[in-house]
């Protein structure tokens, strides 16, 4: 169904939003275990840096573009992705995808408040959803055993994963084969914004690709750092890339 790009030493599957759901429906079909991951600029940055961080992205069965950024790179590098697809906007297609098919999700993430706060407003919003079980995102490595059977235990189709980057591609990667969820992904901050914690930018700004500002505006010392030192290294790696592919477009020009 897609043809993955290479873009910064990470693959990134060519789909649209629906061609994701598609084959995540699959994925889901086939029982198999499977994990998904959302590349955007930080994690673009982080992967360049990160050997094993970029191993686990390149693995996973799913890989999708969350960001404009990295969609406006791949157009300049001559490998056009079809579109952004939002790891939040995925998320809610899901759950309400589960509550039709009758698919068991599991919650896993953010605070204890946050996460049964999610579980409470899908379970009332939409009642065919079935939660198979909920769980909040701070345990130590010598719990990690325990978090992982009460995941397998509970049989869910799809798993959730609120934690920060790169610990939830981690612990996906190290457990999954015991988990054996079709489908798992990580979702980020995704739950503070389910509950009302953290208000997601309003439409225009997100058709205009201005999220990253908002998120700005809303924790200016936090975001920061992010956004203005560490996500430089993106407009660096484009470079590289860029000043790569001339050789190749000057050798075209002359075989023409």
């Amino acid at each position: 169904m897609s043809d993955r790009v290479e873009m910064m030493g990470c693959l990134i599957d060519n789909l649209s939003m629906e061609e994701t759901l598609q084959k995540i429906e699959g994925f889901i079909g086939s029982g198999d275990p499977h994990q998904h991951v959302v590349v955007n600029v930080d994690k673009l940055v982080k992967a360049s840096k990160d050997p094993e961080l970029r191993r686990i992205i390149n693995e996973c069965a799913l890989i999708n573009a969350d960001g404009m950024p990295v969609v406006w790179a791949s157009r300049l590098l001559g490998k056009p992705l079809k579109e952004r697809v939002a790891g939040v906007d995925l998320f809610e297609s899901l759950v309400k995808r589960a509550a039709e098919k009758e698919w068991r999700v599991f919650f896993l993430g953010a605070r204890e408040e946050t996460v049964r706060g999610v579980k409470k407003l899908y379970e009332k919003t939409l009642p065919g959803l079935q939660v198979a079980g909920y769980r909040n995102g701070y345990w130590s490595s010598e719990e990690e055993g325990a978090v992982v059977k009460l995941i397998a235990d509970s049989r869910p189709d799809l798993l959730f994963v609120a934690i920060s980057s790169p610990k939830k591609e981690q612990f996906l990667s190290r457990c999954q084969a015991e988990m054996k969820i079709p489908f798992a992904m990580g979702v980020g901050g995704t739950f503070d914004v389910v509950v009302g914690n953290v208000k997601r930018a309003p439409m225009w700004m997100r058709q205009w690709s201005l999220e990253w500002f908002f998120r700005f505006l809303q924790e200016p010392e936090r975001m920061f750092k992010r956004y203005f030192i560490d996500d430089m290294g993106f407009f660096w790696l484009l470079s590289k890339e860029l000043l790569r592919k001339l050789p190749r477009l000057s050798l075209k020009q002359q075989e023409q």
